[in-house]
């Protein structure tokens, strides 16, 4: 029986109807599978001070400089830079897939020190990175590849969280030796030394340069010797990931002493650079990574070999924040002002551990606070426990991570204080 226009509507209603449901029900059923993923510590840290209307809250979290009134700093020498690019009507063009040379250069020769022999006889192979992040990650895809021992890197223990997962994506296992001591909220030399001496025969090692991301506990520079001259006699390959060169100790070369010294004892080495911290370029992601070979073909074949690893991870570089690096570094009057500006932002975080230590110790803690300014850079572990850390977030709203790490960039004159009380409170 044929039907009437309304009754082909209807119809036409239902079909239509069970399609959207079956659809629906084919793309729910697609992801069923998919659990949902913890969140992530510090930004999870971020996201819980945002809801938090105590006025005397302290986020002390995440890693990003602020000035001594809590807001984010944008660095003169970087300023005059950008004015610099803009005035030059650069375009937007694709960047080379190492990105720019001129950069590169700049990056390794920061390094390594003016005038290096590496970068002059071509045994350097450098590409601009996206930020430390992104240099790691070819670093690691690079040693996934063509690491001729076991697919596995030593890191301190412990190290940045990042480390990690970034090694198991490229498929290198990751193991740790030890490093961080509990008991001095010191560096632990004789525990690291044995485990170095420990590992097999070639291993790939994991190297902070300075400024210990979390703990900022660094080795003593004698220490460091002693480390190099272990490592090669045990014939370890360094992987240097240097993120905070001169805003450790605001000095740009006493702050590469590892990585020189490790050259200068023989050592071939890699190295993952970040212009995040050093230059305020947080959100630009400027760095580099390079591998410093045996000599120019080496060094022309590894690069070969990134170059293809590089192309289908993200094909090239973003290119404002390496033309400010590279406006930076390669203008002698803003290199000057930028040299001012690090060692500026140093010394206040210097100043800011300083306070703290003695505003324990005017709140009467007699707990032995020296790590707080023995320890350097951006990262302090307390040495609070995490029932100590949820105690000080539920009564004071003084938010970290609960490993006791603070980011004392987040400290500032008119909060230590708050902080010193704080802290006393839980600890005490």
């Amino acid at each position: 029986m044929a039907l009437t226009g309304s009754s082909k509507t209807l119809a036409l209603l239902k079909n239509n109807q069970a399609a959207l449901q079956n659809a629906a029900s084919r793309a729910s059923s697609w992801w069923s599978h998919v659990e949902m993923g913890p969140p992530d510590a510090i930004f999870g840290v971020s996201e819980a001070f945002k809801k938090d209307t105590n006025p005397l809250k302290m986020n002390l979290g995440v890693g990003a400089y602020r000035d001594d009134s809590g807001k984010p700093f944008v660095l003169p020498s970087v300023r005059k830079a950008e004015e610099l690019i803009l005035s030059k009507h650069m375009d937007h063009e694709y960047s080379p897939i190492i990105g720019n040379p001129d950069f590169g250069k700049a990056a390794i020769n920061l390094a390594l020190g003016e005038g290096n022999e590496f970068v002059a006889n071509g045994l350097n192979a450098t590409s601009q990175a996206i930020s430390g992040t992104g240099a790691l990650r070819i670093g690691s895809s690079f040693f996934g590849k063509f690491w001729g021992g076991a697919k596995e890197i030593y890191v301190p223990s412990p190290t940045w969280g990042n480390h990690v997962p970034i090694f198991k994506h490229a498929g290198v296992d990751v193991k740790t030796y030890r490093y961080y001591d509990k008991t001095t909220c010191g560096f632990d030399f004789a525990g690291a030394m044995d485990d170095i001496k420990n590992m097999p025969s070639g291993s790939l090692i994991m190297l902070h340069a300075c400024a210990h991301n979390p703990t900022g506990v660094d080795p003593k520079d004698e220490q460091w010797n002693e480390m190099s001259h272990l490592i090669k006699e045990k014939g370890h390959f360094p992987f240097f990931d240097m993120a905070y060169q001169g805003f450790a100790s605001g000095s740009v070369d006493a702050d590469a002493h590892a990585v020189r010294r490790f050259l200068a004892d023989g050592h071939s080495i890699c190295l993952a650079q970040s212009f995040a911290k050093n230059m305020g370029l947080y959100g630009q992601r400027a760095g580099a990574f390079s591998f410093i070979c045996s000599d120019k073909d080496e060094a022309a074949r590894v690069m070969s070999q990134m170059k293809i690893l590089i192309r289908p991870m993200y094909s090239n570089p973003p290119i404002h924040g390496a033309r400010i690096v590279n406006t930076v570094l390669n203008t002698p009057e803003l290199k000057e002002m930028w040299l001012v500006d690090v060692k500026g932002m140093a010394d206040r975080i210097i100043s800011m551990r300083t306070l703290l230590q003695e505003g324990l110790a005017k709140e009467g803690s007699n707990k032995d606070w020296s790590h707080i300014t023995d320890q350097i850079g951006m990262f302090c572990f307390t040495g609070m426990t995490p029932d100590q850390v949820d105690n000080i977030t539920a009564k004071h709203s003084v938010y970290l991570t609960r490993d006791g790490r603070i980011s004392v960039a987040g400290i500032t004159s008119s909060n230590v204080g708050h902080l010193a009380m704080a802290i006393h409170d839980v600890t005490k």
